[in-house]
């Protein structure tokens, strides 16, 4: 870990010095909040809770991240910050008055978060329970994706399409840190108060497009796309995106349905694709600079299985720089020889 320069210490110091903004320090080490709610909570204005947030944010305490309309605060994933915050916060008596109020309007607006976010989910349960009828158990599949993607542990995950925060809480024990990624706001306040209520510290959720994911190259040593990609035009740009994230030698784990006839998934449900053939998604994954790994079947229970459907596993690992090498130089002579 790089140690701290006098000059980022001093304005660690320097933004830590003033009672509102250590007010909002104690609140953002606790959960994420958008402006907003910090005013509500602390009782003043907008200016000048964006101005002590500003002022956090430039001495690299906290960092701020869209989602849609409204900018949402945390203390910053820089790991060195959060010594300096927590060697602050460690001395403070958190049954101060100040403290314990702030605490508690904050526990009063995360409670009316939770209630739109079950509104939102009673209104589309009924939907997801239809299509968990029509597959294998929902813990038979998640033991099988466990298994395949092995114990870890993994510093960072990213969870494609990350829907209600489910496979962050799947994968929470072994990984140091955890980023779900989906384009729709309800479902992230949903996933959100998900992983506040199971004080999953370690993982958030982010707005973003599948096809454009909010992360430098090479930044995660592993990935998950569960049940998003028959929702895709593009799944194999998608696959494409996700592998530019990865590092090298990380982990690509994909669930979907093998392919069916149930074509009423694309009418009711906005299904783009009826499942995939492994052939095709071996293919997607090695053209996203990936070697495919395990292939697995779940297939439904004895009865009509025209009517059911069969999860499919898929598995890739990044290549490594010497496998890129070599391919290139084997493309290189395949190049050569002439037709």
């Amino acid at each position: 870990m790089r140690k701290l320069s006098l000059t980022e210490l001093l304005a660690g110091l320097k933004a830590l010095g003033e009672l509102t903004r250590l007010r909002l320090l104690i609140l953002l080490a606790e959960s994420e909040l958008n402006v907003k709610d910090l005013t509500r909570i602390l009782g003043q204005s907008q200016p000048r809770i964006s101005r002590h947030l500003r002022l956090l944010s430039e001495a690299g305490l906290v960092e701020r991240f869209r989602e849609g309309s409204w900018v949402y605060f945390r203390l910053s994933e820089d790991l060195r910050t959060p010594n300096i915050v927590s060697k602050v916060l460690q001395d403070l008596d958190m049954n101060d008055s100040t403290i314990r109020r702030d605490r508690e309007r904050a526990a009063g607006v995360k409670k009316e978060r939770a209630a739109l976010a079950q509104k939102y989910f009673r209104e589309h349960v009924g939907e997801w329970d239809r299509i968990r009828s029509l597959h294998v158990a929902e813990d038979e599949v998640e033991a099988a994706m466990c298994k395949v993607m092995g114990p870890g542990p993994f510093e960072f995950l990213v969870d494609a399409g990350t829907g209600t925060g489910r496979i962050l809480e799947l994968f929470s024990d072994r990984i140091e840190r955890g980023l779900g990624v989906d384009i729709n706001h309800d479902m992230l306040a949903y996933a959100r108060v998900k992983l506040e209520r199971s004080e999953i510290n370690h993982c958030q959720v982010r707005q973003g497009d599948l096809f454009n994911l909010p992360l430098e190259d090479e930044t995660a040593d592993a990935a998950v796309i569960h049940q998003v990609l028959h929702f895709l035009d593009d799944p194999a740009q998608a696959i494409k995106e996700v592998g530019r994230i990865l590092r090298a030698n990380g982990k690509l784990l994909v669930v979907d349905f093998a392919p069916h006839k149930l074509e009423f998934l694309r009418d009711e449900f906005a299904h783009q694709r009826l499942g995939f053939e492994n052939r095709l998604m071996l293919q997607w994954i090695r053209e996203a600079g990936m070697t495919p790994g395990v292939h697995k079947n779940l297939k439904p229970g004895s009865g009509d299985r025209n009517e059911k459907l069969t999860v499919s596993i898929w598995h890739g690992t990044k290549y490594s720089k010497q496998t890129k090498a070599r391919k290139s130089i084997e493309h290189n002579i395949l190049e050569a020889i002439p037709s």
